[in-house]
């Protein structure tokens, strides 16, 4: 195979390419064994009819029009490999000159990733932060599980602190009296004093008795997770349509043998503590995992197309927008709350959009540079503990399909790639002190 490779931008490359007489023959020969088990040839059976014969009894565009397609498919496979490239989509493809099962040559212009300048990641200087936990964490869980079994009378007397407070309540911009996507509830379970509201909205319910109605207006706080409601001023009309005074049981031994195994309350604190203490530890590596592998791709230099950032924010988005519908937001009225077209909302995620797609590529980056490769062995292990987790026989099926059994095998060589990534900085770091 003859080829020329010429870059018509960082991200786009023309290959010239002109197959030799080889493949041809090859790509003959293939064909004709394929388009044989369907040909009747006088005298031989379906399949067994010799080559030359079976050529005369085929339509010869067809047979031209297999031959070509498969002998371009593989020469442009094999220049693919060739030149290293990482092609995001199908080629535009060109044929310039074919002589039946001569001569072929052909154009094939296609985006691709381009260079990509893999900073040192042996020198990164990182730590997983470290996990404690404290008296006061194992007693919020206490007081949970407290709560969770405390025994319910219902009431008739004012809402106070420690009650539960069945409610349904609404909330509108206190300017416009529009209503706010994901400020309303409906039979909605509340202990005063637990602080799960924002700050007011509690105190106001705590004089309130059953059927009560009652409108007052708060402001959300400067750091709420959801930006559009930071600092905006909301009405909330709320009703009580249940109060329960809440009798906690004992803090004891007792209560440790009722909601487990546990033969002492030392003993619950201590399983409280080891769990607290195994999700904080699992929290902290990917943490970490994440921040690692965002300051590697930070510091990475990679020439991405357009097009692949946009297929990238438009997955971003579509997530969003499931989130959206979950609380009953329209997109358009999320783009008014943000105060952006939908134009500059696909614009402000180009940057995160842009460090994702650099994170995937600068793992298998690592895993070439380091040689890591997945033995059949460790896919088969790992295909066979996700058969365990998943027993429906049509996800069975489906983990065997050649797709998803790459996918996972990329997905332990991404996981050997960051093992590696993790080593490296625990040795910088160490070095460091």
């Amino acid at each position: 195979m003859q080829l020329k490779r010429e870059n018509l931008s960082p991200t786009k490359v023309k290959l010239t390419i002109t197959t030799d007489q080889k493949v041809l023959d090859d790509t003959k020969q293939h064909v004709l064994g394929e388009l044989g088990a369907t040909v009747k040839v006088p005298g031989f059976r379906a399949g067994k009819a010799p080559a030359k014969m079976l050529e005369k009894q085929l339509d010869q565009n067809v047979l031209q029009a297999e031959v070509l397609e498969h002998a371009v498919n593989r020469s442009y496979a094999g220049a693919v490999q060739q030149e290293k490239l990482r092609p995001i989509a199908p080629p535009q493809i060109s044929i310039t000159k074919f002589v039946p099962f001569t001569t072929l040559e052909f154009v094939a212009e296609l985006e691709t990733v381009g260079d990509i300048k893999l900073a040192d990641y042996k020198k990164i200087k990182l730590a997983p932060a470290k996990v404690s936990i404290t008296a006061k964490d194992v007693d919020a869980v206490l007081a949970d599980l407290l709560s969770r079994a405390a025994e319910r009378e219902g009431v008739k007397r004012a809402a106070k602190t420690g009650d539960e407070a069945t409610i349904d309540f609404k909330g509108v911009d206190a300017k416009t009296k529009e209503a706010i996507a994901g400020a309303d509830g409906q039979g909605y379970p509340l202990i005063l004093g637990s602080n799960s509201f924002i700050p007011g909205f509690e105190d106001n319910i705590i004089g309130m008795k059953v059927d009560e109605e009652k409108a007052f207006t708060l402001t959300f706080p400067k750091d709420y997770g959801v930006a559009s409601l930071q600092n905006r001023k909301v009405t909330f009309t709320v009703t009580v349509k249940k109060l329960e005074a809440l009798t906690e049981p004992k803090l004891d031994d007792a209560f440790a043998a009722k909601v487990g195994p546990f033969k002492t309350l030392a003993d619950l604190k201590k399983d409280v503590k080891s769990q607290l203490t195994i999700e904080r530890e699992r929290q902290a590596k990917q943490a970490f995992e994440n921040e690692l592998l965002e300051t590697l791709a930070a510091k990475s230099t990679i020439a991405l197309p357009d097009s692949l950032l946009d297929e990238e924010i438009e997955r971003m988005e579509d997530e969003e927008k499931r989130n959206l519908a979950y609380r009953g937001q329209t997109w358009q009225e999320h783009l008014d709350e943000e105060k952006v077209t939908a134009e500059e909302h696909h614009e402000k995620q180009r940057p995160v959009a842009e460090l994702r797609v650099k994170a995937g590529l600068v793992l298998s980056e690592v895993a070439e540079k380091e040689q890591l490769t997945v033995t059949p062995e460790e896919l088969e292990v790992r295909l066979q503990l996700l058969k365990g987790q998943y027993t429906d026989a049509a996800m069975q099926t489906e983990l065997d399909n050649p797709d998803n059994r790459r996918d996972i095998m990329n997905r332990i060589l991404a996981e050997k790639a960051i093992a590696k990534l993790t080593e490296y900085a625990a040795k910088a770091s160490k070095a460091k002190a």
